[in-house]
C-alpha cells in the first residue's frame, strides 16, 4: 500500500457516505500474497487455539478479553505485521496500539447475530477480510429485544476479500452489525452503501457466491494484566 493511501485513510476519500458516522473502507488493503499467508497460518494453528461455537469457530491472539483484564500474550510475527500495518495508519488516537486480534472463520452459509463490540475494547474496530466477501448489515440499537427483532437492517457494507473496514463513533456505540446465514448475496445498489468504494464493478441484482471467509478483527483492549505470556 502506498504512502498516499496511508495519509488518506481517515479522510472523506475513504469515508462511506450517507450513513451515520463513521465507517471507512479500503479495498485491496492487503495483497494476494498477504491473503494467502494469513490463510495458511490460520489453518495450521494448533487445534487448541480454535474455539468452536455453534455457527462458526474462532481464534484469539493477544489474549482472551475479560472484564477483569486480559492477560497479554505476544502476538506471533506472521500476524503482528498486519497489526502493525493497521497501527501505522494512525486510526487509534492518542498513540493507542492495537493489542488483540480475533479471527473468525465463516463457512459459506454461516453468519453472526446482531451485536456490538462492547466496552471491553477501545471504541474503534478494524477488520481485514480474507478468502471471501461478505455483507455486513447494520441496525439501530433499540431498547428491548422484541423491538430489536422486528427491525430490519438500515443499510449494508460489502466487505471484499483483502479489504479493511474501520468502524467508530455512532456506528460503534449505537448500531448492531450482523451477517446473514446465507450462501450467496444479491448486490443491491440501494442497500450497499460502499459500492462506489469497492474494487470490482458490481451490477445491481448480481448474485455473488460466498466461500470460506476469515475475518481479522484488530482492536485495542485497554485493561490488561501486567503479566505478559510468550508462546
Amino acid at each position: 500500500m502506498d504512502n498516499k493511501m496511508v495519509e488518506n485513510v481517515l479522510t472523506p476519500f475513504n469515508l462511506i457516505p450517507k450513513i451515520p458516522p463513521s465507517a471507512y473502507y479500503i479495498a485491496n488493503f492487503i495483497s494476494d500474497e498477504d491473503e494467502q499467508e494469513i490463510i495458511k497460518y490460520v489453518n495450521i494453528a494448533p487445534q487448541p487455539k480454535w474455539t468452536q461455537l455453534s455457527h462458526r469457530r474462532l481464534q484469539n491472539w493477544g489474549g482472551i478479553p475479560h472484564p477483569k483484564g486480559m492477560i497479554a500474550e505476544e502476538i506471533p510475527k506472521w500476524l503482528k505485521k498486519y497489526v502493525d500495518k493497521v497501527s501505522s495508519l494512525n486510526i487509534f488516537e492518542n498513540e493507542i496500539v492495537p493489542n488483540h486480534v480475533l479471527i473468525n472463520e465463516y463457512l459459506s452459509g454461516q453468519g453472526i447475530m446482531g451485536h456490538t463490540d462492547g466496552p471491553l475494547f477501545h471504541p474503534i474496530v478494524t477488520t481485514i477480510s480474507c478468502g471471501s466477501h461478505t455483507i455486513l448489515e447494520f441496525t439501530k440499537r433499540l431498547d428491548t429485544d422484541e423491538e430489536q427483532r422486528q427491525i430490519k437492517p438500515e443499510f449494508s457494507i460489502l466487505l471484499e476479500r483483502k479489504s479493511l473496514l474501520v468502524l467508530r463513533d455512532d456506528l460503534y456505540h449505537n448500531y448492531l452489525h450482523s451477517i446473514s446465514e446465507i450462501k450467496a448475496d444479491t448486490i443491491s445498489n440501494n442497500d450497499i452503501c460502499n459500492i462506489e468504494l469497492c474494487s470490482n464493478n458490481y451490477i445491481d441484482g448480481e448474485l455473488i457466491q460466498r466461500g470460506t471467509r476469515l475475518s481479522l478483527t484488530i482492536r485495542h483492549v485497554p485493561k490488561t494484566s501486567k503479566l505478559k505470556l510468550k508462546f
